[in-house]
Formats: C-alpha cells, sequence, structure tokens
C-alpha cells in the first residue's frame, strides 16, 4: 500500500515537473519549423519523449496563446502542418530560459 501510494505520488510529481519543461522544449525547437511528427521525433532524440496526444493540444494551446505560427502544406503528396515560433514566442522562451536558468541554478545550490 506505502510502495503503491509512493509510486502514484513519485509519477503525479515527475508529470507535473515534466509539464513546464516541455513547453520550454516544444518552443526552443520550433526555433525551426517543423511538422508535428518531425518535432516528436527530434525532441525524442534530443532524450524529451514526447506523445502525440500530449504533444499535438499542446500545439493548438501555444499557438492560440500567440506563441506559435503554423500552416498548412502539401509535403511528399500530404498535406501537414508546420509549426514555427512567433515573434511573441521568441520572446516568451528567451524570458522562460532565463526563468529556468536562475530556478536551475538556485535548486543546485541548495540541492
Amino acid at each position: 500500500m506505502v510502495t503503491t501510494i509512493h509510486s502514484e505520488l513519485f509519477e503525479n510529481l515527475r508529470l507535473e515537473l515534466r509539464r513546464g519543461s516541455l513547453i520550454i522544449a516544444v518552443l526552443a525547437q520550433l526555433r525551426t519549423e517543423h511538422y508535428g511528427y518531425a518535432l516528436r521525433k527530434a525532441l525524442a532524440d534530443r532524450g524529451m519523449e514526447i506523445e502525440e496526444s500530449t504533444l499535438y493540444p499542446l500545439l493548438r494551446r501555444l499557438e492560440s496563446q500567440g506563441l506559435l505560427a503554423s500552416e498548412w502544406r502539401e509535403e511528399d503528396k500530404r498535406n501537414k502542418r508546420f509549426y514555427r515560433l512567433s515573434e511573441n514566442g521568441a520572446l516568451i522562451l528567451k524570458e522562460l530560459l532565463e526563468e529556468w536558468q536562475t530556478m536551475n541554478a538556485s535548486l543546485n545550490r541548495i540541492v
């Protein structure tokens, strides 16, 4: 019972920590234009696995917040939606990275 509670608590906290990290990772990766699958693969290649069921809603949310721009284009005889960081997204990413670096330095001193 204690092991189950511990495992569930750890998993919930791990997911909470990961959510913010995913936003930074997606914004940073989209400094270069990608379509969904290519973005997912690029993130995975760098150690940041993300499920499609998480990625696509995140992309839509970031776009609705004005942080991403997208357009449909045909590639390899298929229509694909390409995403890239918007001007506002680049500013927000810069601020988030500064905040992350400050927090990381603080955590390193604490831990």
